[in-house]
């Protein structure tokens, strides 16, 4: 049995290794998640954690909990869903929020802040009964 000082590190050294070998690439598991998994507190798993973070590894993003370091800043979500846009025909229906959650991995508050500028800046519609709607095609995106 490990001492419970050099658990985090055990962790750390874990969540280290499954990053290099890819089989995390994104998003890291919840807090909770990993306080599960290891049988640990919270503060085990934020130490860990705050060992990867000072090595660059991974970073902790607002609405999305903690991911692998990106090495420029990742692309705004609204971006991102705005490219989803421009692979759709207008009238056609946009992913609910929780799909969207899904295919982007942030949460539920980030997707309705994302889709409150898109549908303010006219690119989707709320049609009753059926769900958001591409409105207008965005502009297409400069290449540099």
């Amino acid at each position: 049995m490990t001492s419970p000082r050099g658990t985090y590190l055990i962790i750390s050294d874990t969540l280290r290794a499954k990053i290099k070998e890819r089989a995390i690439s994104e998003k890291l598991p919840s807090e909770a998640q990993l306080m599960r998994d290891h049988g640990v507190s919270r503060t085990t798993v934020r130490r860990a954690l705050g060992v990867l973070q000072e090595e660059g590894l991974i970073e902790s993003a607002a609405g999305v909990g903690w991911r692998v370091g990106q090495a420029s800043a990742p692309r705004p979500l609204v971006d991102r869903m705005t490219d989803l846009i421009r692979e759709k025909a207008v009238g056609e229906p946009f992913p609910s929020e929780a799909k969207l959650c899904e295919m982007y991995g942030v949460s539920r508050t980030a997707v309705r802040r994302a889709l409150a500028q898109l549908e303010g800046s006219g690119l989707l519609e709320t049609a009753h009964g059926k769900g958001r709607v591409v409105h207008a095609l965005p502009a297409p995106a400069a290449t540099s």
